[in-house]
């Protein structure tokens, strides 16, 4: 467009065109015609003083009208106005979108053509097609999403109520979320569902150097803790080996040790609560046609008792790291729990402990048994102790450790099965035992035992079949070979015989 004709050099094209620019270039009449007006115009006005000079520029075939009537020139002004504006107008509903009139922001034109302009008279402008909008399904409703907003996740479109972490169920408004396989989730809900938690403290498991996730685990327990808690003092319960929680405080012996609250349940503190449990194992035996024909005393003792008495006995095998069993062979001063402690505080307080004098009578001078554990280990404890004893009392001298120490924790696994696997109710076993009507333990009296009694039998189970040491993993190992393909008889006179297990 030529600007320097029409004065309209500062018009913005982009934000709102003119529609002057289009019509002067189609239409040449129309362009005369107007220029014809807007001259008569500006001469009209220098009589007043303004205008003077832009007049000037006109070219001079504008001049014919100057001695015309002026009533006449005003008709004649009014009329050629009106038809600009009629074929403008009409051109205008033509125009592509975003162009129509635009002289609120155009200066250079003279306030009369501008003041003359009815805004009633521009029609609206109607658009001469319409753009269809696809339909779009929500992924999370299956339901149109209309005219709303929506979000393009995945292949697919969601309303913003409807793109859901599948944990938690909240919609996802932030703006990255992590996704698994086609679920979405919250970042922090997916961390709580991938990135481990310690048992011990509750925080998430942090990352070592090489940014790997770093735990330790109870391959039985699978409890999950940090490696710091191995060396950080926190309590580790003497019967299952859990950590102990900071939310959940184990009990404290006075010997040190720690007992969880599920070991705790059935704990057996002292000699006198022990009896029943020691004279059912008995039974035990003689239903497997292996028969104590001594009273082997029972004694239940604490952890310094238990190590002196080790110390003082010459013969025998011990289990390391901790010895809770012990088949004495020597005449000694043992101190044993008299009176069970009771609980006070997280600790057991007012232990009543009485000196005995035990002399030897025969190979076995009696049993003793670490006190505060759960009455399965007890028993399993009592188990293998009872084998040693009977392997004394019955002449079986000088066994290499490996096949000692290997029946004996079968007896004691074999025991700690019947206990786990049979229901107490309808157990029938013979007796000789002195204490028959009081063989029944505790957990017999309530009629069965519990789903936690039963995981800790479980473990014991799982200690012993997994244990690392020579003579009583690879011990027990060895001779549960020789009892499942021989049988325990069998076995036994073969050891009686040869000293080894049968092949």
């Amino acid at each position: 467009m030529d600007s320097s004709s029409y004065g309209v050099s500062h018009v913005s094209h982009i934000s709102n065109p003119c529609i002057f620019g289009a019509g002067s270039s189609s239409s040449p009449e129309k362009k005369w015609n107007l220029m014809k007006w807007v001259s008569k115009l500006f001469k009209s006005g220098s009589n007043g003083g303004t205008g003077g000079a832009r007049t000037n520029h006109h070219p001079p075939q504008f001049q014919e009208d100057e001695n015309m009537d002026d009533r006449s020139r005003a008709s004649r002004d009014k009329e050629e106005l009106d038809r600009v504006l009629s074929v403008s107008l009409a051109d205008d509903t033509n125009r592509p979108y975003g162009y129509g009139w635009s002289l609120d922001n155009n200066s250079d034109f003279p306030r009369p053509f501008h003041s003359g302009l009815n805004p009633s008279f521009i029609p609206p402008y109607e658009p001469s097609y319409q753009v269809r909008r696809p339909q779009r399904i929500c992924g999370g409703c299956n339901s149109d999403i209309g005219l709303g907003n929506y979000l393009g996740c995945m292949g697919t479109f969601f309303h913003p109520d409807c793109f859901c972490c599948d944990s938690c169920r909240y919609p996802i408004t932030e703006h990255e979320f992590s996704l698994s396989g086609t679920k979405p989730y919250h970042q922090i809900c997916f961390k709580e569902l991938t990135h481990p938690k310690c048992e011990v403290c509750h925080h998430f498991i942090p990352t070592n150097d090489a940014g790997l996730i770093e735990y330790r685990c109870h391959p039985f327990w699978n409890q999950k803790y940090c490696p710091s808690h191995e060396h950080d003092r926190t309590a580790r319960c003497c019967s299952c080996e859990r950590l102990e929680s900071w939310e959940v405080r184990y009990y404290t012996l006075d010997d040190g040790r720690s007992l969880c609250l599920e070991c705790m349940e059935t704990a057996i503190t002292d000699t006198g609560d022990c009896q029943p449990l020691y004279h059912a194992i008995r039974d035990y035996y003689e239903g497997m046609y292996i028969k104590l024909e001594q009273q082997i005393p029972m004694l239940l003792v604490q952890r310094e008792a238990l190590n002196d008495a080790i110390v003082g006995e010459k013969h025998g095998y011990h289990h390391m790291p901790e010895t809770r069993g012990l088949c004495l062979s020597e005449e000694q001063t043992v101190t044993s729990v008299l009176k069970r402690p009771r609980l006070g505080a997280h600790r057991l307080v007012g232990m009543r402990t009485q000196p005995q004098k035990l002399t030897r009578k025969c190979e076995v001078t009696a049993i003793l048994v670490l006190y505060g554990l759960p009455r399965l280990l007890t028993g399993a404890i009592l188990a293998h102790e009872l084998m040693h004893g009977w392997l004394r009392l019955k002449g079986y001298r000088n066994l290499n450790p490996e096949v000692e120490e290997g029946i004996c924790q079968v007896l004691s696994y074999m025991w700690l099965e019947s206990e786990v696997l049979s229901d107490p109710s309808s157990r029938s076993m013979p007796s000789t035992s002195t204490a028959t009507s009081s063989s029944s333990s505790s957990s017999n009296k309530k009629g069965g035992k519990s789903n936690v009694e039963k995981k800790l039998g479980e473990f014991f189970k799982h200690q012993i079949a997994h244990d690392a040491s020579p003579a009583y993993g690879g011990g027990f190992r060895a001779a549960n070979a020789a009892v499942c393909k021989y049988g325990l008889r069998r076995t036994l006179d073969h050891i009686r015989f040869t000293g080894t297990f049968p092949l």
